[in-house]
């Protein structure tokens, strides 16, 4: 039936973008032979959005004068390896959200990416490379918090998931750009009959973006359906000297997970990334992440990744990943070290 679904909506989109040009079908799809030792499912096997999530949406606006848009996304992941979607409960798991564009900013309604997510976008030093093995994404992002034996172990925020909550659902967000000043705010409701703070969260972001230079953070407090409480923050720069780009930023989140129980994460990370030649770029990147939880020993872990992608065309791109996961406590249940390579080819529509 979710095929039939999916199938429906492709059709229509794309008899739409020949009627008008505001509505169009984009997507990427990344797939790649990736080998690992030490980690997880140590094996030789197909990966999917290994250097960027493999997806497909819609996207489009409508003028209406003055210089107001109506506008609209619908964004889901997809497993390129196999086909299906990335969440068999969702069909657009990613975004699905309403709203305005206007001379005083972007109001939009639905489904979205937490403010983390967003403060993150320009000062990850992977530039949000490899979404399921970033720690920036997972840890500070708050997309999977449940490795190891330290797991929150319960849902945050209207997400859909317990120790996931990447993105939000019923979630008002604004965004305005003053200058090089750009600023959000955004509110989820938890929907939780008789107590609105309840599974519910809010929070701001602030960025300043120079032509050579970026700062930007963001912080956000989320409730659980019991009332538990999840602080989060990120902080994070950008420069740019010549043809090199260096990215550094810090986050912590501290959540409450029962009666005289908590957990504290951290993440550091740093990077570089420079073009060698002119369809040739470079990116390398270590991440320390640390953490402390109520009854278990201190864990945590050290990531390093190098990336070389090769622009084979302005859509295509080839790339070689390699990564190298040192564990700390007992994140890990059996080797102290992994590795990762992937050769893989990424393709955008």
């Amino acid at each position: 039936m979710r095929q039939s679904c999916a199938l429906t909506v492709l059709l229509l989109a794309s008899g739409t973008s020949l009627a008008q040009t505001s509505v169009n079908l984009y997507g990427i799809v990344d797939v790649g032979l990736r080998a690992v030792d030490g980690l997880p499912g140590s094996t030789t096997s197909f990966a999917s959005g290994v250097n960027q999530t493999s997806r497909w949406g819609l996207r489009g606006q409508e003028a209406l004068g003055g210089g107001w848009k109506a506008v609209f996304r619908l964004e889901g992941g997809i497993n390129a390896d196999t086909g299906t979607q990335a969440k068999s409960d969702r069909l657009f798991d990613r975004q699905a959200w309403a709203g305005f564009d206007s001379p005083y900013g972007q109001l939009a309604l639905g489904r979205q990416a937490n403010l983390i997510s967003d403060a993150l976008v320009p000062v990850d030093p992977l530039g949000k490379r490899d979404a399921s093995f970033n720690p920036n994404i997972n840890v500070a992002g708050l997309s999977n918090t449940a490795f190891g034996t330290h797991a929150f172990g319960r849902q945050y925020g209207p997400s859909g998931y317990a120790d996931n909550f990447y993105r939000l659902d019923n979630t008002v967000k604004y965004t305005a750009t003053v200058g090089p000043w750009q600023a959000r705010a955004a509110y989820s409701a938890g929907e939780v009959a008789g107590d609105a703070g309840a599974s519910s969260s809010h929070g701001v972001a602030l960025a300043y973006q120079h032509p050579d230079w970026v700062v930007s953070g963001a912080t956000m407090q989320f409730r659980s359906r019991d009332g538990l409480p999840l602080d989060a923050w990120s902080l994070g720069a950008a420069v740019r000297l010549g043809a090199w780009q260096l990215k550094a930023n810090a986050a912590r989140n501290d959540a409450g997970t029962g009666p005289a129980r908590t957990v504290h994460q951290r993440v550091l990370s740093a990077g570089v990334s420079r073009p060698l030649g002119r369809d040739l770029l470079v990116t390398t990147a270590w991440y320390s992440v640390r953490r402390e939880a109520t009854g278990y020993v201190d864990d945590g872990f050290d990531r390093g990744f190098l990336f070389v992608e090769k622009t084979l065309a302005p859509r295509t791109t080839a790339y070689v990943e390699a990564d190298y996961t040192a564990w700390r406590g007992d994140a890990a249940s059996r080797d102290r070290h992994g590795t990762g390579v992937t050769l893989g080819l990424m393709q955008k529509f």
